[in-house]
């Protein structure tokens, strides 16, 4: 069998580890090391690999940002920032048909700017919003659908590791992809919120409407979201502006949250010890399957699948459009039955060298930017999809009374606005791009 057969046939033996329930970093680190010594012919160099690969991995200094994100986002978590933003966001949009709903979506969005991951951000607004929902009658399948999407916001809304890991691979800005992915994710948020009214419209009898707040309380709810915008500026505006490098934002940023914690009385030494576990065990996890990554990228490179890939398309003469369709299709069904961050790891390497000899009339460096958003956004649709959509497990273990399926139904009018979003951004590249394009002409 030829290098690049051999490469062809790790995809379904890959799926097939997975469909049986073998963790995704170790499925991925069997086949590359079994497709490797297959390519070899001896163990030799297989061996000097493990050296090798997980050196060259874990000495990537650009990855010490994933757990100073994650542990701002634990210390955010522990803190009860989330309740704050909830009760805000609450107190001006509560009133309103689905209101209680579209504030869940606006408090996911505020935590997501500080979290960065969607699986943190779904499970503590479950926690926070699922109470009220149930308390205003909405039913099951709206309410875990809206917390389930509002949950996507935490890895589209900067600063976001999934997005750390792209910039890593494709050889991107993390800056400039952080403003990138700003305005997407306001538009993603606001698409969630039309979601729901509509929803509302359609069945206006399905939950009960809260009492207008007054003025007053509106601004005090809105005076305890301070922490939150004060780390959002910090970090992001530091980053923007160029005071912090990505993982010197990361570090204020989880030094300020954890001291703001301090501060309000909501961190103990108890919670402190939770943040750090939680911090080291999703580290870990995340550690582990770039470490798989990394094995299996080395054995498709050593077939050359890639290059091969890359210039068969561009000789193939086939419109950039169509693949372009191909390839977020293809994440779409992806998304069923992976997680996100393994899919990210899996695929950039093989498809992004395939996309960037493509001529989509801008330059290397706006494409990357774009295809990077087009990209998370469709990873992130992978995460409100059945039957693999981590965020609606999450979900739906908190709502013991609501049937998965259910949960699915609800899911959907969420997962049509996203379809709608990638339209939108794939026609209008400028719309992810011109926030960059202005900041860059300072």
């Amino acid at each position: 069998m030829s290098d690049l057969a051999l490469a062809l046939w790790s995809f379904p033996a890959l799926l097939l580890l997975v469909f049986l329930r073998v963790p995704i970093a170790l499925s991925m680190m069997a086949v590359g090391v079994c497709g490797s010594y297959l390519i070899y012919g001896t163990s030799l160099p297989v061996l000097n690999a493990f050296k090798n690969v997980t050196y060259g991995t874990f000495s990537n200094y650009s990855y010490s940002i994933i757990p100073l994100f994650l542990l701002m986002g634990q210390f955010a978590t522990l803190s009860g920032m989330s309740a704050s933003l909830f009760r805000a966001a609450e107190s001006f949009l509560g009133h309103r048909r689905g209101g209680v709903a579209m504030s869940a979506i606006g408090a996911c969005a505020g935590f997501g700017a500080i979290c960065g991951s969607s699986l943190a951000t779904a499970a503590t607004m479950g926690q926070v919003a699922l109470p009220e929902l149930k308390r205003y009658g909405y039913p099951g399948s709206l309410a875990t659908g809206a917390l389930a999407a509002g949950g996507t916001l935490g890895i589209l809304i900067p600063p976001s590791v999934i997005l750390v890991i792209y910039a890593i691979l494709a050889e991107q800005n993390i800056e400039k992809l952080f403003v990138a992915a700003l305005v997407p994710g306001i538009l993603a948020a606001l698409g969630y919120i039309i979601a729901i009214s509509v929803w509302m419209r359609v069945s206006p009898n399905s939950a009960m409407v809260k009492d207008r707040v007054p003025w007053s309380e509106r601004l005090v709810a809105l005076g305890k979201v301070w922490p939150v915008l004060t780390i959002f500026v910090v970090v992001v505006g530091g980053i923007y502006i160029g005071v912090f490098t990505p993982t010197e934002a990361a570090a204020v940023g989880a030094a300020g949250t954890g001291l703001i914690s301090i501060l309000s009385g909501q961190m103990t030494w108890a919670k402190l010890g939770q943040a750090i576990l939680a911090t080291a065990s999703a580290s870990a996890m995340i550690y582990l399957i770039i470490l798989g990554a990394g094995f299996y990228n080395s054995f498709l490179a050593l077939s050359q699948l890639p290059q091969v890939a890359a210039a068969w398309v561009g000789e193939a003469g086939l419109s950039p459009w169509v693949v372009l369709a191909v390839v977020l299709f293809m994440y779409l069904i992806f998304g069923c039955v992976m997680d996100s961050l393994s899919m990210v790891l899996l695929t950039v390497p093989i498809i992004y060298p395939i996309m960037i000899v493509l001529d989509f009339g801008m330059s290397p460096q706006d494409f990357g930017l774009w295809f990077g958003i087009l990209v998370l956004i469709v990873v992130e649709v992978g995460l409100i999809t059945p039957p693999v959509g981590l965020n609606l497990f999450i979900i739906n273990g908190m709502a013991k009374d609501t049937p998965i399926k259910e949960t699915y139904k609800g899911a959907l009018p969420f997962v049509i606005t996203d379809l709608i979003r990638v339209v939108i951004l794939t026609a209008f590249p400028a719309i992810t791009l011109w926030l960059v394009w202005f900041i860059d002409s300072f």
